[in-house]
């Protein structure tokens, strides 16, 4: 076999003509593909666990003049004597001028160490391809120039001869290296690089399909057939055949009345001294593969099946070509030995790999997909898991829409990781949202989950930090409440920012402490920064240090700069932390609606009020021009207008609001909250709500400090643009 030397090879191609433009990636390309190539075969000469190693003494000529015993017992020399020959005399092909030969021995003369695979004249077999490396000696002995090192395989008939060496290389050390890896695909490379070529030519790994693609447990057709994955593929000769035979990653059903199926079956090893070509016929036309019936005949074949926890995953199937010893009895001991402890591995990976996906599939399915907000209100998010060694945590944010041109804003973190934090984090999202569409204030919704947490921590102590505020686009307006959390960020427009003053309170499920919340008067485009302690806290900082460097992330341009470059900036040091927590952050722009988008009446508490109301819808509808909706509107105004002067003394209030709904509002003194009654047939009131139930989208009510506020939402025409702007 041809071969050559690297620094012949560099020899060479300053004596080449450089190539043209044209073809100088060509070449380079090609010499890369073969440098590979070569390094491969070297690699695959030596991976033999019997290889033999003989060793010569050169002078500078390239004679020999020394060698060790085994030497004359392989090597054929002309004449029969090894001292005195040539190196040359020992290969097939003639040591010419820039031969690989002639190439190790100007390596050798020049003091370099060189290694090339030439093939060798053997006394008992044909020429073998071996790995010869020439090492320069220097000292007083001037008659050696070089040691020649001769690596070759053995035969094949006397491959996998010896028990002692197959069982070292399967079973001793083995596992310990392959043992730090639970990825599945590279799990199972691993195992089948060391079947072959320690114990067969080829090899393949396959598992149940149901245990790769799917949570299911394994199924059984009735047929008889089983579906399988290959997830390895190895053999000694890099016969391309084999991969376009039996591709990695292949989904294959195996039919029955195959060795395949029989292993599978039975769970025991299937041994076949040699595959019938009637056999090999007989498979490859149920696969539809011609070629596969060429690479199995003759061969030996073992079958190996996977067993642990008493299932059978799959199997290993071992071949050894025609020339090779076939398998035997102690064969198929050793090699139960080390299927029996893959098997484990692999369960254990395969294991790890599902739930792992399943902790993080939770986690991903529990956060929010989606965030609402007026449109005066533009938030942006982002959420980091932690590292390897804590990918599954607590954090959770939260951005809702309310009624009234408000949304609320929550930031909060469940104490711990795992599947465990995930789901107390799936139940306070959940709370929380029902809070929030009960429309309570941000220490009522607080307290009310301190309240939760305490009777899950009954069962399952745990605990929870969390920061809501609520945001008013109409009175630009933002009441924050704190329970455990560290305090939000407000960004001023002029890059002033300060970490809001909150009333300090235990975190939820700790204590019956009270939760109170401060209202603040918030500048248009002002940003408000939520977030959870593992973007400002690590082990090797203080968190002081984390709260300034936030702090230093916003400067006087940050009004101007887009919401979305700044969460890249807030993050842009956390990637590093190989220890860090998850994170979550939460940046809103804030800005008040427009004044053209909200009308808003002080009506006397009198029965006439209703009228009134109705008329004065007339002119904001037509200005923004919503003419189609006037009726409705005027009738759900009036119920509700009638409803509160009915139950309530003083003056009454009427807003309008055009957002992405149209809302109607009336505030009274009272705070009694309405609920619908089902009014007789004789009844002659009680009907009101059950109209405006009927005709909105949807409606409620809030309390306030001076009462309450009843409002419903109609949704806009298909098509409709505000003729206001409206920030996106």
């Amino acid at each position: 076999m041809t071969a050559r030397c690297t620094s012949q090879r560099a020899a060479h191609k300053r004596q080449k003509v450089a190539p043209t433009p044209s073809k100088r990636g060509t070449n380079l390309t090609r010499s890369i593909i073969g440098e590979i190539g070569y390094r491969s075969k070297i690699a695959a000469l030596l991976s033999h666990t019997s290889v033999r190693t003989l060793i010569l003494g050169i002078d500078q000529s390239g004679r020999i003049v020394q060698h060790d015993r085994n030497s004359t017992e392989l090597l054929v020399p002309p004449g029969g004597n090894l001292l005195g020959s040539h190196l040359g005399d020992l290969i097939t092909a003639p040591a010419l001028a820039g031969s690989p030969l002639a190439g190790l021995l100007e390596a050798a003369r020049s003091g370099r160490e060189a290694t090339a695979v030439l093939t060798v004249r053997t006394r008992r077999y044909d020429p073998v391809d071996a790995v010869v490396t020439l090492q320069p000696m220097r000292g007083d002995n001037d008659s050696i120039c070089a040691l020649v090192i001769m690596r070759m395989p053995p035969p094949s008939d006397e491959q996998f001869l010896d028990p002692a060496l197959m069982r070292h290389a399967l079973l001793d050390d083995t596992f310990r290296q392959i043992g730090a890896t639970l990825d599945l695909d590279q799990m199972a490379r691993g195992l089948i690089n060391i079947v072959v070529p320690h114990f067969c030519n080829s090899a393949g790994l396959l598992v149940l399909e149901t245990l790769v693609a799917a949570d299911e447990p394994p199924a059984y057709p009735v047929d008889g057939s089983h579906l399988l994955r290959r997830v390895a593929v190895a053999a000694d000769d890099a016969d391309p055949r084999w991969d376009a035979a039996f591709p990695t990653g292949e989904v294959l059903r195996y039919p029955p009345g195959t060795p395949y199926t029989e292993c599978m079956d039975t769970g025991k090893p299937v041994r076949t001294i040699n595959v019938a070509t009637g056999s090999a016929a007989e498979i490859a036309e149920s696969w539809l593969r011609r070629p596969v019936a060429k690479l199995l005949a003759g061969t030996s074949m073992l079958l190996l099946p996977l067993n642990a926890r008493d299932s059978t995953l799959g199997f290993i199937v071992c071949v050894r070509r025609a020339g090779f010893r076939p398998f035997d009895a102690y064969d198929t001991q050793i090699g139960m030995e080390f299927a029996a402890r893959a098997a484990i591995f692999i369960d254990n990976a395969r294991r790890y790999s599902r739930e792992r996906a399943t902790a993080l599939t939770l986690q991903r399915s529990l956060l929010p997909t989606g965030l609402s907000a007026p449109s005066s209100v533009e938030v942006r998010h982002r959420y980091l898991p932690g590292s390897q060694l804590i990918e599954v945590g607590g954090d959770w944010y939260e951005s809702i829409a309310l009624p009234g041109a408000r949304v609320a804003l929550v930031v909060g973190d469940v104490a711990g990781h795992g599947v465990r934090a995930a789901v107390t984090m799936g139940r306070l999202r959940t709370a929380i949202q029902t809070l929030a569409m009960l429309e309570l204030p941000p220490a009522e919704s607080l307290q009310q989950l301190n309240e939760l947490m305490v009777v899950m921590g009954a069962r399952e102590p745990h605990f929870a930090t969390c920061a809501y505020a609520v945001y008013d686009a109409v009175r630009g307006t933002c009441e924050v409440a704190s329970a455990g959390h560290l305090p939000p960020l407000l960004v001023r427009p002029g890059g002033q920012s300060q970490f809001l003053d909150v009333s300090p309170a235990p975190p939820l499920g700790v204590g019956e402490g009270l939760i109170q919340s401060r209202t603040f008067e918030i500048e248009d485009d002002s940003l408000l920064v939520l977030y959870t302690d593992g973007l400002v806290e690590s082990r090797d900082r203080d968190i002081d240090d984390g709260l300034q460097r936030l702090q230093g992330v916003f400067g006087p341009d940050s009004s101007a700069r887009p919401v979305e470059e700044l969460c890249k900036a807030i993050l842009a040091g956390a990637y590093a932390d190989q220890q860090r927590d998850d994170i979550a952050v939460l940046i809103a722009r804030l800005n008040r609606i427009d004044g053209s988008q909200l009308a808003t009446w002080i009506l006397p508490g009198e029965l006439t009020s209703a009228g009134e109301a109705r008329a004065l819808l007339r002119e904001p509808l037509g200005k923004w021009d919503l003419g189609s909706l006037l009726p409705t509107t005027q009738l759900l105004a009036s119920e509700l207008v009638t409803n509160a002067i009915r139950y309530t003394q003083g003056p009454v209030s009427l807003r309008l609001i055009l957002e992405r709904t149209l809302t109607c509002e009336v505030a009274d003194s009272s705070p009694a909250l309405p609920r619908i009654r089902y009014a007789a047939r004789d009844d002659e009131s009680g009907r009101g709500l059950q109209i405006v139930s009927q005709m909105a989208q949807r409606w409620g009510a809030r309390r306030t400090p001076a009462g309450k506020v009843v409002w419903c939402e109609q949704p806009l025409p298909s098509g409709f643009i505000p003729p206001v702007p409206v920030l996106s």
